[in-house]
């Protein structure tokens, strides 16, 4: 049986990252990173709402996985 954490380490080593930060995105602890790791989540599952945020989707994404990098250090 793999842990959460582990599911996110082998999805985002395969590059699945929307799969990483989708399961990330329940954490309870996600620290300083948390903003931009729920960012990169509201944009992925309803982008046309992030859009009406004004956040740029592709950069909200990109900063959530660098988040998750980050935060746990793969």
């Amino acid at each position: 049986m793999q842990t959460k954490l582990s599911q996110v380490k082998t999805a985002y080593q395969a590059g699945n990252f929307s799969k990483a930060i989708q399961i990330a995105a329940k954490f309870h602890d996600l620290g300083n990173e948390r903003a931009a790791i729920l960012d990169a989540h509201l944009a992925i599952t309803n982008p046309r709402w992030a859009m009406q945020l004004n956040k740029n989707l592709d950069q909200t994404i990109d900063a959530g996985i660098k988040a998750l990098a980050f935060r746990y250090n793969f």
